[in-house]
């Protein structure tokens, strides 16, 4: 049942989970994976794309997790998956912004396993390594500042497509996770 969805809108956001509830009569696995990076140095960021980032980042992940967790606790079951990366542990240089909203989702996930196990529900962090995607030229830039050029330039050379994962990799291991009997 394909439904649009601005994960940046709590109230949509609410509204979607609860057709999708209606509809199917359960929910029970969310798989919080909205996301986008915004390239530039720390410096370079403004007030506007800093939000911006952790709204979709951050608070997309919260809202859809907000949504389905009265309907888990009733069900007593269901399993959150939120992918974060492995810049939510680790960073790069020139996308600041993006390691930061990764390390809020670890914090926030990390605590609401915690607190919802006794619930029934299992929530498990996904940290992947980066893909060769749209993600990192998708038009998401910082208005650049000349300084930062040259640490820009060796990061644009030091990609190497060959240490990224592969997409094709993630979705037997996502479903070999949902499977679990007890996941991560």
């Amino acid at each position: 049942m394909p439904l649009k969805l601005d994960v940046n809108n709590r109230s949509e956001s609410f509204a979607v989970v609860e057709k999708v509830q209606q509809h199917f009569g359960t929910i029970d696995i969310l798989i919080n994976n909205a996301g986008y990076a915004l390239n530039g140095a720390v410096e370079e960021a403004s007030e506007q794309e800093a939000r911006a980032q952790f709204e979709t980042n951050f608070f997309g992940t919260l809202w859809l997790t907000q949504a389905v967790l009265p309907i888990m606790r009733k069900q007593q079951s269901g399993h959150i998956i939120q992918v974060s990366s492995i810049l939510g542990i680790a960073t790069l240089p020139i996308i600041g912004l993006y390691n930061a909203s990764k390390f809020a989702v670890e914090g926030l996930t990390e605590t609401l396993a915690s607190e919802v196990k006794q619930f029934g529900i299992n929530v498990t962090l996904v940290e992947p390594n980066g893909y060769v995607t749209d993600i990192w030229g998708n038009g998401f830039n910082s208005e650049s500042i000349p300084a930062y050029d040259g640490i820009k330039k060796a990061i644009a050379e030091g990609h190497d497509p060959d240490t990224f994962g592969k997409t094709s990799a993630t979705v037997p291991a996502i479903i070999k996770l949902v499977e679990a009997e007890n996941p991560p």
